[in-house]
């Protein structure tokens, strides 16, 4: 086993949180030291984008349907970011007021970063690469050039792309905030696939390039330039029309100014320095191998709201009302089937373990929704012996055991009320060990990414429903692992939770809506 392999999966032991400790953290919030939530550039010129709250989109039931696809102009462009990355609306509870963003983020700390990589448009002769700032809904122009890469994809098409900011979640959140960083990577690139299906576009995620690569189209090796170091992540390309994964970027990359524009503002004032995020994050750094394509999900879907309504709405619920949070059969097989095939493009590699706790029709207790049938007889040698796996009412979804989970599932989320006072709790279960061995350390990102784009699925599912989700990231692994499912060894680990219920509002948290500055 090589050293990148060796320090992923020692990184993975080493965080995993258990009633007897949880992963290495600072144990309080160092208030003076709190990342500033938006990044800008200064000295970029700014490029004011217009709002998008009073454009007509598609129901939220019919966005995989055709769609028919919208030019690529300044407005489009706009639309896409308000609606996937942009702020959604302000919250306030006496002195202190906070952003909700569209894409779901651990702890409300948004580590995930964009960066556009736009043909001649919007009055500039040249092609541009600039970053998104969601703050103001503005694009920071870094750079200009010319070159002939846009000819070779398909008409009115460009990149996009994601970088991370480790800090921000290590902030809060010690070593294991890497988990947390990738975890919304996935969110982010599934509310970006959400706004650009309003727009009729496909985003496609390049598996042809390297970190290394990435960092030089958006920036990023250009140290001198940042006082916390940024990551990157993915590099998309965003089409009318579906793309291959491969694409050739030498063009792009021959063309790219040495040396962009604007400083990125400084985030806090120090840093704690957590000597294993950046050895995880170079052992990770390695070149991806790609994986076989898979299709989509297409889902069919009951009427349901606009789909701006259904993007601006999602919350992260922190209290579940027990007593309203019993759900119909027909819903809970919504949420099931809105993430049951592909979302990322490749073959599906997490499974959901489920504590159903409310749901009509269905008794309390562990289901198994198998995402990927070649599985299931891995699964059902790997799992506790006396499991029933008993066929349900839902396809691949396989009863395991009947049993009250509540207590159980609360004391697997850190002994947090919102995973037993909902309708359900769940599990991710990823192939683990054989994923790494066979595609090599990027992997172990990707894993993460496919639970958060899940995750901001169920989401935006539960919302259109009238229901509320919430991600949770705080759970004692092997107490999921080894003590519910009573797994052997690490071919499956789980590595993200979720809930769905319906939600408390508190009351003495006001709302308002996002840009009212700009009005």
């Amino acid at each position: 086993m090589n050293k990148e392999l060796q320090t992923v999966f020692h990184y993975h032991e080493t965080t995993k949180h258990s009633q007897k400790r949880y992963a290495k953290s600072l144990g309080y919030m160092d208030w003076a030291t709190q990342p500033e939530p938006f990044r800008s550039y200064k000295g970029a010129t700014n490029i004011l984008l217009m709002l998008s709250l009073d454009n007509p989109t598609p129901p939220y039931s019919l966005l995989d349907e055709n769609i028919p696809s919208a030019p690529l102009v300044k407005e489009s462009i706009s639309q896409l970011l308000q609606f996937s990355l942009g702020i959604a609306a302000w919250k306030s509870s006496g002195k202190n007021s906070w952003a909700v963003r569209c894409n779901a983020s651990s702890g409300n700390l948004h580590p995930t970063e964009a960066y556009l990589v736009l043909p001649p448009m919007m009055g500039n002769s040249k092609s541009t690469i600039s970053h998104y700032a969601p703050k103001n809904h503005s694009l920071e122009i870094l750079t200009e050039f010319e070159s002939d890469f846009f000819d070779t994809l398909p008409e009115e098409s460009f990149l996009l792309g994601l970088s991370s900011i480790a800090w921000r979640e290590a902030w809060k959140y010690g070593e294991r905030a890497f988990r947390y960083v990738q975890l919304d990577v996935g969110h982010a690139w599934q509310a970006l696939v959400i706004s650009a299906k309003m727009l009729g576009w496909h985003v496609t995620r390049i598996d042809s390039i390297g970190d290394e690569e990435i960092a030089k189209i958006l920036g990023l090796d250009q140290k001198e330039r940042f006082f916390e170091e940024e990551k990157p992540d993915m590099l998309f390309v965003v089409s009318k029309k579906e793309v291959s994964p491969s694409l050739d970027l030498s063009l792009l990359l021959k063309a790219l100014p040495k040396n962009y524009e604007g400083i990125a503002n400084r985030l806090s004032p120090s840093m704690h320095e957590w000597a294993v995020i950046a050895e995880i994050e170079k052992a990770t750094a390695l070149r991806q191998i790609p994986q076989a394509a898979a299709p989509q999900c297409k889902v069919t879907r009951e009427a349901s709201k606009e789909s701006k309504e259904v993007v601006l709405s999602r919350r992260s619920i922190h209290v579940m009302d027990k007593e309203k949070s019993t759900i119909s059969k027909a819903q809970f097989h919504s949420l099931l089937q809105s993430v049951d095939c592909s979302l990322d493009g490749k073959e599906n590699a997490a499974h959901l373990a489920i504590f159903v706790h409310q749901v009509e029709e269905y008794s309390q207790g562990l289901y198994l929704h198998v995402r990927n049938p070649k599985d299931l007889e891995e699964l059902k040698k790997e799992f506790h012996s006396t499991f029933l796996w008993e066929n349900t009412a839902f396809k691949n979804l396989y009863l395991l055991e009947i049993a009250d989970f509540r207590v159980a599932s609360k004391i697997i989320s850190c002994n947090q009320d919102i995973a037993s006072d909902g309708a359900f709790s769940l599990g991710m279960l990823c192939r683990y060990s054989q994923e790494l061995l066979a595609y090599n350390t990027h992997r172990y990102k990707e894993l993460y990414w496919e639970c958060g784009m899940i995750g901001q699925q169920l989401y935006l599912e539960a919302t259109s429903l009238g229901l509320s989700g919430t991600g949770i990231g705080c759970f004692l692994d092997d107490l999921m692992n080894i003590k519910v499912l009573e797994l052997k060894n690490n071919l499956y680990q789980s590595m993200y939770h979720f809930t769905v219920g319906r939600g408390y509002v508190d009351s003495r948290i006001q709302t308002t809506p996002p840009y009212q500055n700009r009005a």
